[in-house]
């Protein structure tokens, strides 16, 4: 074979599984930034260039062997660098490590192709080196920036992770088998042949698992979009069916009044007429907290301060409610329907009845309309991509209904905040009020 192929440096091939790492790194969200990132980074191509340098005599017995390390040192690489899961970070090593063997190569493809073979000075070499790691490393970083971001993540399970292994295992295998002999019905005769079947092979094997990762995110996206349409859903079901309920009570409120109004026309003691006037007062109270100015937000709070009322929770509120009337329905019941179910979840987990509290406010500053869910909170709390991390079991799940807030508030240009003041979690919604002039 070393008749046949012209020698493929070692060092091209470390610097290219490193480069293939630095493209999925500079796309996810990091844990190591600046120096520590710099530094780390640049032992990593110090210790994969030493490795495969130092096995490059060793027989072909422990070829395999020494490429599933470097396999394993790219793993390290991004997993360390990354906020990501080991099984996460597992898939996006091998896609590098296939795109490495791609981009290796199609190098040796063109410096075969341009030479026929023939050595050239180390300055041209190294030239035509960076030329082509800097063009293709450069086209598939444009390619994998449009399906992966830094505040996203494709929830990547073992299954999918297996699959992408499988994957990458058959490229690796069916494109290195001339490599390791030219007598197997894959394998190729002469060089142009076996630099073809490599290059083509690891170009298609890159090809599926990008196909393969777009269907992914294409599922989280749908998955997303239909658990939050879900969400939408369901906060609507709920302010129709406590629009209903509230509707009843209204009703048997007029019929009270019209009980107290028979009762004192009889001849009643005093502690009896001081007792229904306590009732009239009681609810003359209870009408005036419903009254903000939009009958959908008169419902939703009442509905959900009976339900705290229940569970010892006091919910209180200071709301113009007519700032949002140029807001449709749904969006009105997603935002406050999701940001006191949210509150009210983690009220119902204090013990002590008295620090239960949320406070609801809306109103106009600066040309803004401002809507702040304010909850008592005990401990640190911790964002994650802008959510507050879960404690629930299963992670995957989690944050659909500040994400279905964010989506409806977005439809109005407008923003959402979550931070921890004090003992206080504040949840602020900031959007441009709208006037006649701009509806």
């Amino acid at each position: 074979m070393s008749e046949l192929l012209p020698e493929i440096p070692r060092l091209y091939t470390a610097l290219a599984e490193w480069m293939a790492c630095i493209v999925f790194i500079s796309l996810l969200r990091k844990k190591l930034f600046g120096w520590k990132l710099i530094i780390f980074l640049g032992g990593g191509l110090l210790v994969q260039s030493a490795f495969l340098v130092l096995t490059k005599d060793l027989p072909i017995a422990f070829w395999i062997p020494s490429m599933v390390v470097a396999a394993g040192m790219m793993f390290g690489l991004i997993y360390v660098t990354c906020q990501i899961t080991v099984v996460e970070a597992g898939y996006f090593s091998i896609r590098a490590f296939v795109a490495a063997e791609l981009v290796a190569s199609l190098e040796s493809q063109v410096r075969f192709f341009l030479l026929n073979g023939e050595r050239i000075n180390m300055t041209m070499d190294i030239l035509l080196l960076f030329a082509v790691y800097g063009v293709v490393f450069f086209l598939i970083w444009l390619l994998e920036k449009r399906h992966i971001t830094a505040n996203s993540h494709l929830n990547i399970r073992q299954g999918e992770l297996l699959s992408t292994l499988l994957i990458g295992m058959a490229v690796f295998g069916v494109s290195n088998m001339s490599f390791v002999s030219v007598r197997t019905p894959f394998s190729g005769q002469y060089t142009q042949e076996i630099l073809n079947i490599r290059t083509l092979v690891d170009l298609g094997g890159y090809a599926i698992l990008y196909a393969y990762h777009i269907q992914l995110n294409d599922l989280r996206i749908k998955h997303e979009l239909k658990a939050m349409q879900n969400i939408f859903q369901n906060q609507y079901a709920q302010y129709q069916q406590s629009k209903e309920s509230i509707d009843i009570i209204n009703y048997k409120y007029h019929d009270l009044k019209n009980q107290i109004i028979a009762l004192r026309a009889e001849d009643n003691v005093e502690k009896r007429n001081a007792y229904l006037k306590q009732m009239e007062n009681d609810i003359k109270s209870y009408e005036a907290q419903n009254k903000t100015g939009n009958h959908v937000l008169d419902t939703l709070l009442t509905s959900k301060n009976l339900y705290c009322i229940k569970h010892g929770i006091t919910l209180t509120s200071v709301a113009n409610g007519a700032l949002l009337n140029h807001m449709d329905v749904i969006d009105i019941t997603t935002i406050f329907g999701n940001a006191l179910d949210n509150a009210i979840e983690y009220e119902k987990k204090i013990e002590d009845k008295e620090k239960r509290l949320i406070h609801v406010s809306v109103f106009s500053q600066k040309g803004f309309l401002v809507m702040r869910f304010e909850n008592y909170f005990e401990g640190k709390l911790n964002l994650k991509e802008g959510i507050p991390k879960t404690t629930k079991r299963d992670k995957n799940f989690h944050g659909y209904g500040l994400k279905s807030i964010q989506y409806a508030v977005q439809k109005y240009d407008g923003v959402v905040n979550v931070v921890q003041k004090d003992s206080w979690f504040e949840l602020t919604i900031l959007m441009p009020v709208l006037t006649p002039q701009n509806k």
